[in-house]
């Protein structure tokens, strides 16, 4: 089958979004790292090196055709306090609907903050705090609160309120926060289950700080930290860096339903553990296994799971890991059975290159993988849960010119979001070697040869997918219909 035509439709350049800066070049000093969609498909939220996060509305114009892609400007642009590899938009976001317009954030050595999506102008108050705790709630109160229009403008001179909530996860023994290394808020919203080292914990969104000092649940993924062997074997050790909730139609049908509508939760660590956990009954431990063995089996590498992702079916589990050149595909029914790896990503790099899965098409059946690669392409493997072994992709297009950190797909399937950017060292004689790093550190290193730089090509793009075109001298690769700029 022949690849769909890709067209770029929107773009921006601009990881510091509505901040100025006093760099007039500010794609050098920072670049973005994640991108994701909206529930409704309405907005982009990003991250960026310097600690970021911006918020882009879409126009509803977006893919009628013109002669070259919209510039996309940042409604509104969040500066946290230290770094953060975790972010959260709210499961029932809503554009007509201010007080669903929120997201959680995770930085390090702070607690868990709930945020409005959209600063307000310095004229205006604060937006009023949403009432998570059911969703028809909020949309009848929605009509009430007018301090965030359907179709915010952009400021550059915005104030940054303080957060709606805030949820601690603490060493009781120290008082210290624990660092967050993963975050997810699934739907329908109740609930937020956060990773950290050797621990997964479970909060209720409707019980911040002011009303409980400590987490609706906290699970344990070893049975002592105090073991020289760190659970002596037993268990998921490690800091959890990867978590996903099984699909609403597969915990229907498992009969999880009960816990606020989705089933099992995969988690993965950067000691590249795997678990299954099952929070609807009190966080029992469904399975644990070690994805060390099967990559290396398979020769794709890896240094540690950074993302696991469940088909829309929920029978499948994609693992996503650092430094890998492949994704592991596990077959979940009944079993953790290895079904397949998908090959052919350029990987080899300690960035965070995510992916995103959707369902497949009725002719290719099973499911589809998207993900970036480090020099700028994006791979598409179709069908997905239908072959065994290893698995070449179905097609590529040349999406940008520096690492791919993030594949979001529409919930159309119409539309696919990419963010790219990576840094570069660079020698004193002006030879460049190249070299990305997922580090949380920043500026140039100190007492070093090499200053680190950012590439020079950092960008959120936005692609419209269209029919076949059919075209023998392109091969494989699909180029989109307009011009990169």
């Amino acid at each position: 089958m022949d690849p769909p035509s890709v067209n770029l439709k929107a773009l921006t350049n601009k990881p510091n979004g509505s901040i100025p800066t006093k760099d007039s070049d500010d794609i050098r000093d920072s670049f973005f790292k994640s991108v994701q969609w909206s529930a409704d498909g309405t907005t982009l939220f990003t991250s960026s090196f310097s600690n970021r996060i911006s918020t882009f509305v879409l126009p509803e114009t977006l893919l009628q055709p013109r002669e070259s892609p919209v510039e996309l400007i940042a409604h509104s642009t969040r500066t946290l306090p230290e770094p953060t590899s975790a972010i959260a938009p709210c499961p029932y976001f809503a554009l007509e609907h201010p007080s669903t317009q929120t997201l959680l954030t995770a930085s390090t050595d702070h607690p868990i903050h709930l945020h409005h999506a959209f600063l307000p102008s310095p004229s205006s108050p604060s937006p009023p705090p949403p009432n998570p705790q059911s969703d028809d709630q909020n949309q009848d109160n929605a009509d009430d609160h007018t301090t965030t229009p359907p179709h915010p403008t952009p400021t550059r001179t915005q104030q940054q309120p303080p957060p709606l909530a805030s949820f601690r996860l603490i060493k009781h023994e120290t008082e210290a926060y624990l660092p967050i290394a993963s975050l997810i808020w699934p739907a329908p919203g109740t609930h937020f289950v956060a990773g950290t080292a050797n621990r997964i914990a479970l909060f209720d969104v409707s019980r911040p700080d002011a009303l409980t000092p400590d987490p609706l649940l906290s699970i344990a993924t070893i049975p002592s930290t105090r073991h020289l062997a760190k659970g002596g074997g037993v268990g998921m050790r490690g800091t959890v860096s990867a978590l996903a909730a099984q699909p609403m139609a597969a915990a229907a049908v498992g009969g999880g339903g009960d816990g606020g509508g989705w089933g099992l939760l995969a988690a993965g660590t950067w000691t590249r553990n795997l678990g299954l956990y099952d929070l609807v009954r009190s966080g029992e431990c469904v399975a644990t296994w070690s994805a060390a063995g099967a990559a290396k089996e398979a020769g794709i590498g890896g240094r540690g799971v950074m993302q696991t992702v469940w088909s829309p079916c929920g029978r499948y589990l994609v693992v996503n890991e650092r430094g890998a050149t492949g994704l592991l595909v596990y077959d979940l029914r009944g079993t953790h059975r290895l079904l397949g790896t998908l090959e052919g990503r350029g990987g080899m790099t300690n960035q965070r290159l995510s992916c995103d899965v959707f369902p497949g098409t009725e002719s290719a059946g099973g499911f589809e993988v998207w993900a970036g690669t480090k020099n700028g392409g994006v791979v598409v493997w179709e069908g997905v849960g239908n072959q065994e072994g290893a698995v070449q992709p179905s097609w590529d297009w040349k999406a940008h010119e520096s690492a791919v950190g993030a594949t979001a797909m529409h919930m159309s399937g119409s539309v696919v979001a990419t963010c790219s950017g990576a840094w570069k060292f660079v020698d004193d004689d002006s030879s460049d070697t190249s070299d990305e790093s997922g580090s949380e550190t920043r500026g140039p290193r100190r007492n070093s040869s090499k200053p680190r730089v950012v590439v020079e090509e950092t960008s959120v793009k936005v692609w419209s997918l269209g029919p076949s075109i059919s075209s023998p001298a392109e091969g494989g690769n699909a180029e989109g219909g307009d011009d990169e700029t």
